[in-house]
């Protein structure tokens, strides 16, 4: 196990430097810059005040100077300054970045649960009523929008019921401690996690069935039965555990995927994740606040990735010895 994750953690550090490196120069490459948004904001400015603002925020250097001044700073681990908020972009990410992985890791976790009891439940009792009400239960989640569910889950949840909060991440005007800031953090989220993650609720929920009714045609499943293991065993053991290997491989890629989708859910319920950051420094042209932002969602990406190469090994210890 220890020399997987070595290796896949050295095939790592090129596709994060090939990430680094190709933000940058995209991004350098679009028309336009801070500067230029922060002037229209303002009512104009001078072409000398225009001057000043770029080499304050060094963008009056060539395109390679930049590159070159970038990576000293991450030499450093500092990310650079945002023009459009004036502060460390290390500061304004790590701001956000609690509150979009509480967000992404519940709607993952909620789907994997949720799509893989409804998966095993499918294909135990593949072409019975469960598995016909669950299987049209799965399409119209998959079917339907995700903002949808969330506006109609605010309409239900906030509106008629008063059960939940529809808006923000935290309670205005409490100083809570503890187990009551906990609980009324958990209860912000809820919709918010709901409507990120139904659509992958039913995409694990059919792909734990495919993969459970593949497995199931197995010789050692059939072997199973034939030594008189109880079926609940067989399944739990036999047939999910190896289930799971493509559940897993999908996960993984999808992680990178909530990323995407986290900022038309933020910006819906309100929530400050670095989705709506990532917007607000989009609509700037705040390039270094872009960059930070795509530099951690990389990392984050490879690192998730790695965790499933592990689980997989874990899973079938035949991988550890490709």
């Amino acid at each position: 196990m220890w020399r997987l994750s070595r290796r896949t953690l050295w095939q790592a550090v090129p596709t994060v430097i090939g990430i680094l490196l190709l933000n940058f120069l995209l991004l350098r490459l679009i028309p336009g810059d801070a500067v230029d948004v922060l002037a229209g904001e303002s009512g104009g400015a001078s072409a000398e005040t225009l001057l000043q603002w770029r080499s304050h925020f060094g963008l009056d250097l060539s395109l390679m100077d930049q590159l070159q001044r970038y990576l000293g700073q991450l030499a450093h681990l500092d990310l650079g300054l945002s023009p459009r908020f004036n502060l460390p972009v290390s500061q304004l990410v790590l701001d956000r970045l609690p509150n979009t992985l509480l967000l992404m890791l519940g709607a993952l976790g909620l789907a994997l649960a949720i799509g893989i009891a409804a998966g095993t439940a499918m294909a135990t009792w593949v072409g019975r009523w469960p598995d016909r009400l669950l299987s049209l239960a799965v399409l119209l989640l998959y079917s339907t929008p995700g903002f949808w569910i969330g506006l109609m889950a605010v309409l239900l949840f906030s509106v008629k019921l008063g059960w939940l909060p529809s808006n923000g991440f935290q309670t205005l005007g409490l100083d809570l401690q503890g187990p009551a800031w906990l609980l009324d953090r958990l209860q912000h989220a809820v919709l918010p996690v709901l409507a990120l993650a139904t659509f992958y609720i039913a995409l694990y929920a059919r792909l734990t069935r495919a993969a459970m009714l593949e497995v199931q045609r197995q010789d050692y499943v059939r072997t199973a039965h034939a030594k008189g293991l109880g079926p609940w065993r067989v399944v739990s053991r036999h047939v999910l555990r190896n289930a799971l290997l493509p559940v897993s491989t999908l996960a993984g890629l999808h992680f990178a995927a909530l990323l995407g989708g986290a900022a038309v859910t933020e910006t819906l319920f309100g929530w400050p994740g670095l989705g709506r950051l990532t917007l607000e420094a989009v609509m700037s042209r705040d390039y270094n606040l872009l960059l930070g932002i795509l530099l951690l969602s990389s990392m984050l990406v490879v690192l998730i990735n790695i965790a499933v190469d592990l689980f997989q090994a874990w899973l079938d210890p035949r991988i550890q010895a490709d």
